[in-house]
């Protein structure tokens, strides 16, 4: 027996008032719920219409199940692992726009439409030069959403009542101000009135974001158990992990229309973004970038594993707390409560991190993620800090191919790879060719965008740490390090 809303006795109607490009698993786990519980908890009165972005997707099997489907969400919450699971009706029904772009369009003359999220990929937000207004749909989310806004525009005649608030969570920077930018130039380009660009600048919002939530998707491995306890098949389960953050850099009254913090979620308001971006990508991002190499090579194949060993463990605290946290902004206690919570995230029991999945492209991840901290370390406190360049000696050390005797699984720039293997084919064993090693890496430019052996005494430390690694093992060199 299938989900659908025969089977679940609760189901409910109501008005369609959110346009979501996108039916992945990552919006249904996030937004979508953010909107169940406004409806559970405010007069919110809300459902969302879903707009399939590409020609193949899923919205038929939304449909098969009356928009329905079962959100788990699994964690560690207070320190005990805790799983619990709902269903979400917040789903009105999902359109096709390449097979119903009548339908698609129509959505644009409902008068309680007011928010239009969206989720189409990194590569969704893009300008395609081949679209055009008569193409039913255009290829490109930004045309798809200029010609459904203009529809609207000229179906209310302008009513600046019925302007959107267009909320994108793709994770690119700046999305909702590229987003606009595009939309702007195809209307440029189509010749659409000036009026309606008056339109999109005094009735509607464009909000950038920044969304964190790990959503591993459809749990495919336990999917009969799961079939077990609901006593009906959910086509559409989707897991993600408890903790959530929504950053929203907003005006025009948006937190009082969607008044998410004040039943609890973890959705912040802001006038500028950047900081909280700074934080994820240093403090989460970074952490990762940094504990793979050292974790890998201890012997250690899982993030959980990683953060709950005694000595790995507590390298990677010790990088947080006294190395990438100092060089932050926002107010100590914020930035460690944020902390404490992405290693309680590591913790989780429910979700199997690799270790060597994290390890993709190594050296671009540290250059955006791990190495701004130790710049700003070196600037602030006028010496280099220990944990990180102790991990970058790591990535060294691994790119050397070998945990013991078994080969790593390499996967980086061609160019990089090609370097690094030239670099250790000149290593002999001695330290002037160890130094050569990392003064090689350290100058490669296009990757850390200057060189590196200029940063004062980040080669040495780079040098002694990947000497260590080597004589003594990583074990014995992280352990004499913590």
């Amino acid at each position: 027996m299938l989900l659908n809303k025969q089977v679940y006795p609760s189901y409910s109607n109501f008005p369609e008032r959110v346009l979501q490009f996108g039916e992945g698993n990552f919006l249904r786990c996030f937004v979508d719920w953010m909107f169940d519980e406004l409806n559970t908890k405010t007069d919110f009165n809300g459902s969302v219409v879903v707009v399939q972005p590409i020609a193949n997707g899923m919205v038929n099997m939304l449909n098969d199940q009356d928009g329905l489907y079962t959100l788990y969400l699994r964690g560690l919450k207070n320190g005990v692992a805790e799983s619990n699971h709902k269903t979400i009706n917040i789903i009105s029904r999902g359109i096709n726009p390449y097979t119903d772009f009548d339908a698609y369009l129509a959505t644009a003359e409902n008068p309680d439409m007011r928010f239009v999220i969206s989720n189409t990929t990194e590569a969704g937000i893009s300008y395609d030069d081949n679209d055009t207004p008569g193409l039913t749909p255009p290829n490109s989310y930004p045309a798809k959403l200029a010609i459904w806004l203009h529809h609207r525009f000229v179906h209310f005649k302008g009513d600046v009542t019925k302007g959107m608030h267009i909320i994108p969570c793709e994770l690119i920077d700046k999305n909702a101000d590229h987003l606009k930018e595009y939309i702007l130039k195809l209307s440029a380009k189509w010749g659409f009135e000036a009026a309606f660009v008056t339109w999109l600048d005094e009735a509607c919002t464009f909000s950038n974001t920044l969304v964190d939530r790990i959503v591993p998707g459809y749990p495919r491995e336990r999917i009969t158990e799961i079939t077990a306890e609901l006593g009906f098949e959910d086509k559409q389960v989707v897991e993600g992990e408890h903790f959530h953050l929504w950053v929203i850099q907003s005006s025009k009254g948006l937190k009082e229309e969607l008044p998410f913090p004040s039943i609890g979620l973890n959705v912040l308001y802001v006038d500028d973004i950047t900081p909280y971006k700074t934080r994820k990508v240093r403090i989460l991002n970074g952490a990762h970038t940094a504990l793979v190499p050292v974790a890998y090579l201890y012997g250690i194949d899982t993030v959980r594993e990683s953060v709950e060993h005694p000595i790995v463990g507590k390298f990677l605290n010790d990088a947080i707390f006294e190395e990438i946290i100092p060089t932050l902004d926002l107010s100590k206690e914020e930035l460690e409560k944020f902390a404490s919570e992405v290693i309680d995230r590591f913790k989780n029991p429910f979700i199997k991190h690799l270790l060597m999945s994290i390890s993709l492209n190594s050296w671009a991840k540290f250059e955006t993620r791990v190495l701004p901290s130790i710049l700003e370390y070196v600037k602030r406190k006028n010496a280099v800090p220990q944990k990180l360049t102790f991990s970058l000696a790591s990535t060294i050390a691994f790119y050397k191919g070998k945990r013991g005797d078994a080969d790593i699984a390499l996967n980086d720039d061609a160019a990089l790879l090609s370097l690094l293997k030239d670099a250790w084919n000149k290593y002999d064993g001695t330290d002037v060719s160890l130094k050569l090693v990392v003064t090689e890496v350290l100058a490669y430019d296009k990757n850390w965008k200057f060189d590196l052996n200029t940063v004062a005494g980040l080669t040495d430390a780079v040098t002694v740490h990947l000497t260590n690694i080597l004589n003594k093992g990583m074990q014995k060199a992280i352990e004499a390090l913590v």
